[in-house]
């Protein structure tokens, strides 16, 4: 029988991800972030925004659809969270657009960084587009006149369209008023002039802009009326019959196409579109009113964050810093297996290295003592030094196994591709447990040494994916613990075999054991509250939803628990409510790098144990997933964990954003007291000494 919960005290996940673009879209007001950064900031709530439309607005349409009433813990129905969704995603557009066009622009312009609007090009501007229009954009345009015979075309998912209205007949006497031009993908939404044409350093144009001013070249001896861009968002959602498929590759293979052409969910067009065709528009793609977003600017500001990268001005972004290593692994060619056997080693990235990850693999594939490797795979880049190191590694005869999650949200091509490649060589290529993602970090390494099998493993928080591991914080722990090696050998078994779970001797395992654990975990500092003891819970993850692990922490609230949160996102309980939480804070920390670490702490009778995870405290983690949650056993790497992963963020006052009991919340950035930014620190700490440091 489903737990019944007492709805006002949880928070609603869909306003509370809204809530946290309004923390990004912050950075992107800030003035004391770099002008270039601050830009990236906008671009990301649109990325956010676009990722919340085609998956959570669209479940929620879903739902609605199939006549859904069931309200989640919030008791919030589907219909009633769209409807409020609608609401503040609106407001927090708008505002977005504000930002833009009336902060960051104007800055970036007085920086010589200029977008030339096409009501003030001069002379030789307009002839040096004119030439560009015909050469790079004209042949590759096929504008699309609306008629018996062509229908409305499939648009599809957030490309950049324009629907124009004309005047007159065309060359077979057809009267058409309307037509739909695409903008091939292929094409550059910002286009850089030469400086003695731009008349600044950087000048750009927008592709909009090109397309408006010379639209009319497209339909000959007609009359252009109005031109307005528009971009729709669909459903991208992908369904997978869990009873029906045979060959999950194969399934999804077949699949991928129609993300592009779901249903639709969101419209966006330009403030000046007029009325008439913004309802055409809707009717078209079975929309309502509330679902039209006008913009003041480009439809789609995601494409403008390749500008940072374009512009050569260091000084208006984050200062570059080269990732520390730890010293046991500093010596040139270190020999990681004698490393680690000498004791386990911790990686924080993105101030230490993703480099000794690469290493490791690296030497295991040609090192001919290692019999076999076995990695998961979640996210890993369409390139991969870690996938090149598998295939050869196959190629060398050695037993390579890898479980590819080929349903990672948006990644699935990639590691489709992957999957093929490994296969082709001979790999086994598994794709773990149907209706279950493989989210566990895990990489294992067999190795011959003195007659026997010795095994090694890296687990980790966060995905084996180089250029993620540049921008999100994350822990990685290499270790040869017998017990804990054997652990992570079992849930590789369960993946690629067949058979009942095992209890694990360290790792806490999704869906078997994760959730009880922390459930268990939680209620052991309750007990000791409730006997008198000093009891502690600090969590750090980037969602917190899960119901029953929010109730069991509300429990130890009211024992007198003390527990600190930081939950980078959307967190569903409500701190501070007296009677209920009032000895629960929770933090958000948003800076430079994406917060991603998963660390769970318990004071356990000054016991201090200290996990870490690849898991959220959500439903999906928890009951839907595998993941793997692993103690750190050193003590002095304990220790530092504590330090770097939770101290340092809870004693924060530049980044930090404290949050109330309705889920609104407040930035702690303090100028009375001494500044303390977590991530700096570390930076400071960890990266190597002649690294330059945020500033």
């Amino acid at each position: 029988m489903a737990k019944k919960f007492v709805p006002q005290q949880f928070l609603n996940r869909e306003l509370g991800q809204l809530e946290f673009n309004r923390r990004v879209l912050a950075q992107a007001e800030n003035p004391t972030v770099p002008l270039l950064e601050r830009l990236k900031y906008l671009c990301i709530v649109s990325s956010n925004l676009d990722e919340f439309f085609e998956i959570r607005v669209a479940g929620l349409r879903e739902q609605i659809k199939l006549g859904g009433i069931a309200a989640g813990a919030d008791g919030m129905t589907a219909k009633q969270t769209l409807k409020l969704v609608r609401e503040q995603a609106h407001q927090l557009i708008t505002r977005q657009y504000q930002v833009l066009n009336t902060d960051i622009l104007p800055a970036l312009d007085k920086q010589g960084v200029r977008f030339l609007r096409r009501t003030m090009w001069n002379d030789a501007q307009r002839a040096w587009i004119r030439e560009f229009f015909l050469n790079e954009v004209m042949p590759v345009l096929t504008p699309i006149g609306l008629d018996p015979s062509h229908p409305f075309p499939r648009v599809l998912n957030k490309s950049l369209n324009f629907a124009v209205e004309l005047q007159g007949k065309d060359a077979f006497g057809r009267n058409s008023a309307k037509a739909i031009v695409q903008a091939p993908r292929v094409l550059p939404r910002t286009i850089p002039l030469p400086p003695e044409i731009s008349g600044c350093v950087h000048g750009f144009v927008f592709l909009s802009s090109i397309l408006h001013a010379h639209v009319g070249e497209l339909f000959s001896g007609m009359e252009v009326l109005n031109c307005h861009q528009f971009r729709v968002t669909r459903n991208s959602n992908l369904f997978v019959d869990d009873e029906e498929v045979k060959n999950l590759r194969i399934s999804l293979q077949g699949e991928l196409p129609h993300r592009h052409f779901g249903d639709a969910v969101r419209l966006e067009v330009t403030d000046n579109c007029t009325q008439q065709v913004a309802d055409y528009l809707l009717q078209q793609f079975e929309l309502e009113q509330n679902d039209l977003y006008r913009v003041d600017g480009p439809v789609n500001l995601v494409r403008l964050m390749d500008i940072p990268g374009r512009v050569a001005r260091d000084d208006l972004k984050f200062p570059a810093f080269s990732p520390g290593v730890p010293g046991v692994l500093q010596k040139k060619g270190a020999d990681m297996f004698k490393v680690i056997r000498k004791g386990d080693v911790l990686l924080h990235h993105p101030f230490q290295s993703f480099k000794p990850i690469i290493d490791f693999i690296q030497q295991a594939s040609t090192d001919p003592s290692v019999v076999a490797i076995k990695q998961t795979v979640y996210r890993t880049g369409v390139d991969s030094e870690l996938m090149d190191a598998l295939i050869a590694a196959t190629q060398l005869g050695k037993e390579v196994t890898v479980v590819v999650e080929l349903l990672a949200r948006f990644d699935e091509e990639a590691n489709i591709n992957w999957a093929r490649k490994l296969e082709e060589v001979g790999a086994h290529v598994v794709y773990g447990v149907v209706g279950h993602k493989t989210h566990a970090k895990m990489l294992m390494v067999v190795r011959r040494e003195d007659g026997k099998l010795r095994r090694y493993v890296h687990l980790g928080t966060g995905n084996y994916h180089p250029r993620t591991a540049r921008l999100y914080t994350d822990f990685g722990l290499f270790t040869c613990n017998e017990e804990v090696c054997a652990d992570a050998n079992e849930v590789f078994s369960q993946l690629t075999s067949l058979g009942k779970a095992r209890k694990l001797n360290h790792l806490w395992q999704s869906p078997f054991s994760l959730h009880n654990e922390v459930i268990r975990a939680i209620q052991n500092e309750t007990k000791l509250a409730q006997a008198g003891k000093r009891a502690h819970i600090i969590a750090k993850m980037n969602a917190l939803l899960e119901p029953e692990t929010i109730s069991a922490l509300y429990e130890a609230s009211k024992a007198g628990v003390k527990v600190e949160l930081i939950v980078r996102g959307v967190c569903a309980l409500r701190p501070g409510v007296p009677g209920l939480s009032e000895n629960i804070c929770v933090r958000s920390i948003v800076g430079r790098f994406l917060e991603h670490t998963r660390i769970f702490y318990f004071r356990n009778n000054l016991k201090h144990d200290v996990y870490l995870a690849s898991a959220d405290w959500m439903d999906r983690n928890f009951f839907r997933r595998i993941e793997v949650c692993f103690p750190v056993l050193d003590k002095k790497l304990k220790k530092r964990v504590i330090d770097e992963g939770l101290k340092a963020y809870l004693q924060d006052n530049c980044q930090a954003w404290e949050m109330n009991g309705d889920g609104l919340y407040q930035c702690k950035n303090s100028r009375r007291t001494a500044r303390k930014c977590a991530q700096l620190e570390l930076v400071e700490q960890l990266a190597n000494p002649e690294s330059k440091v945020v500033p």
